[in-house]
């Protein structure tokens, strides 16, 4: 009998940026829907305006209900929920209206996940701000997300640009908050998580390299004592729990041999310390994972590119890498659900 294909929950996401030109190229392409059943949540003619901008033809099939939505290889639904009026919304502007409509596409897209019929999210680019805008009260999509979804596991956002994943033990916080957000159960807890994320991704056993905090890593404790004091416990606890773990290392050298292939993945210590390297090594095709959620929830790493709106010149390269990542993962839950 043939395993059934994962269920990709395709959220439109902001409607002023590049989101409805990177829908229409994705969705426009056989070779990318081939061995999914996708169901795109949002509005048809907002997805019509993608269309006209990428220069492609979609033809999904219009459903009332998700649970009605084809569930084969190669079908595409659209549950158009009929709440993205073009005239409210201008190119390249944050507006409460394109907020709101991206906000309610996520939340749908969440709540069919939650309930068992996708194995997987995916979103065109969101802009905060309009979110906020329109509505959000919360400061990332992940916590968003864990809401919804009713999430009890830690969770947390990994970036990831071709085969190298960066994962971190702290995010959007001040950085003065860091050192004390640095323990070692923090540490721990955020190694676990990206060996299980790494491994629904395909790898059988991720080689982790962990990032020090400080210049040097420490240099011997003259520049500070968090690597030996809690960096390299976590390490050691690590390696008792057969992960495949090795650091602190410093962090303006770590990614160099990451990119070279001796590590799968990298935990930073915060947000920019993993973000500036491996948006340098790689913006136009880096992807964003939602981990530790039930389901994977994955986007471009890159933002909603108000500069070009409008242009028909979207890169569509990291939607096509998150897409991937998103079937890939959304297969292991599939096959986890039975």
């Amino acid at each position: 009998m043939t395993a059934p294909v994962p269920r990709i929950a395709f959220v439109m996401g902001d409607p002023a940026g590049i989101s409805n030109e990177l829908a229409a190229r994705l969705l426009a392409d056989p070779a990318m829907t081939a061995d999914c059943a996708t169901l795109v949540i949002g509005d048809a003619r907002i997805l019509a305006l993608g269309e006209k901008l990428a220069g492609k033809t979609v033809s999904p099939t219009p459903v009332a209900a998700a649970a009605a939505a084809p569930d084969a290889a190669g079908a595409i639904g659209l549950l158009d929920l009929g709440h993205g009026d073009p005239a409210a919304i201008r190119p390249a502007e944050a507006s409460a209206a394109g907020g709101a409509f991206a906000l309610r596409n996520f939340r749908t897209g969440l709540e069919l996940a939650r309930d068992g019929l996708a194995d997987a999210v995916f979103f065109t680019p969101f802009n905060k701000y309009a979110l906020k805008l329109g509505g959000n009260t919360y400061t990332d999509e992940i916590q968003f997300a864990a809401d919804v979804l009713r999430a009890k596991d830690p969770h947390a956002e990994f970036n990831i640009l071709g085969d190298l994943w960066n994962c971190r033990v702290t995010s959007h916080i001040p950085l003065k908050d860091v050192s004390a957000a640095i323990t070692v159960p923090s540490i721990l807890q955020a190694l676990t998580l990206a060996d299980r994320c790494l491994r629904d991704a395909g790898l059988a056993r991720p080689r982790i390299a962990v990032a020090a905090l400080n210049p040097h890593a420490g240099d011997n404790g003259n520049f500070g004592r968090e690597e030996i004091d809690v960096i390299a416990p976590a390490v050691e606890q690590a390696k008792t729990r057969q992960l495949a773990v090795e650091g602190p290392f410093p962090s303006d050298t770590v990614y160099l041999r990451a990119r070279r292939g001796d590590f799968d993945a990298v935990l930073s210590m915060f947000h920019d310390q993993g973000q500036i390297a491996m948006k340098l090594m790689g913006f136009e095709r880096g992807v964003t994972l939602l981990g530790g959620l039930p389901v994977p929830i994955c986007t471009p790493a890159h933002g909603t590119a108000y500069d070009i709106a409008g242009k028909g010149v979207a890169n569509d390269g990291a939607a096509r890498e998150a897409f991937k990542l998103a079937k890939k993962m959304g297969a292991s839950v599939r096959r986890r659900r039975g």
